[in-house]
């Protein structure tokens, strides 16, 4: 009997020093918010975030965690923006560590002209730093800054396709019903000229429905891998 409760005690013990072994993981995963607060200068001069923030050439960032894209009050946001707000995109730490390693690809027609932070350790730091003044940090899950690093993850043998941008041009003409092939944006975001793997990646993010519009959800659910990449050929060599 007293083996079995030994055995049991251990057992337990083990488990409760495991998980914190875990969360003490987990934190270090979120990011420093000290080293943050550095990497954030190179967003000061168009972002204020912290007591008395205001907009400014962005909007101001207190409480971006989960908030809904496009709803910072009083700032003008581009129409892509609004698009995918009206599309239900949401900021939660997926999304925000995708659109800051490279803004136009997620939001094409952001007015952010940013071109993104590479390292993904500076994300981490970052959005830590901007952690602190949601509205209730202590509610946003654990779970989710510990998410995937970039929007999408994707295969090597995916991204190394190499599309057939004739192909792509016969896939290509039911996009061209609303996308423009001068590249011009009048509502719709324009495609034309885009680097390879951001279009790839966008699609896949569609065909998962991590990014949200029911009908690019469609679209892209209908084409294979190799279609995708003769899609991208395609639209690359337009520009």
């Amino acid at each position: 009997m007293q083996g079995s409760f030994l055995t049991t005690l251990t057992t337990v013990v083990a488990f409760f020093c495991a998980a914190a072994v875990n969360a003490d993981e987990t934190a270090q995963a979120l990011g420093d918010l000290e080293t943050g607060a550095k990497v954030f200068k190179k967003c000061a001069a168009c972002h204020k975030v912290g007591e008395g923030a205001k907009n400014r050439v962005g909007p101001m960032l207190n409480g971006i965690f989960d908030a809904s894209a496009g709803a910072v009050e009083g700032f003008k946001y581009s129409k892509s923006m609004k698009r995918a707000a009206a599309d239900g995109l949401v900021w939660d730490y997926e999304r925000l560590d995708a659109f800051l390693e490279n803004p136009k690809s997620m939001v094409s027609g952001t007015k952010m002209n940013f071109r993104g932070l590479k390292k993904e350790q500076d994300r981490h730091d970052v959005l830590a730093y901007l952690r602190q003044f949601s509205d209730d940090p202590a509610n946003i899950p654990e779970a989710a800054p510990t998410a995937m690093a970039v929007e999408i993850e994707l295969s090597p043998e995916i991204l190394a396709l190499q599309g057939d941008p004739e192909y792509g041009e016969y896939l290509g003409s039911e996009c061209l019903t609303c996308h423009q092939v001068g590249g011009s944006d009048q509502g719709i975001p324009a495609i034309v000229g885009w680097p390879k793997t951001d279009f790839v990646v966008a699609m896949h993010a569609y065909k998962e429905k991590l990014r949200p519009h029911p009908v690019m959800q469609m679209m892209a659910s209908r084409l294979s891998d190799e279609e995708i990449a003769a899609l991208a050929a395609y639209f690359r060599d337009l520009e």
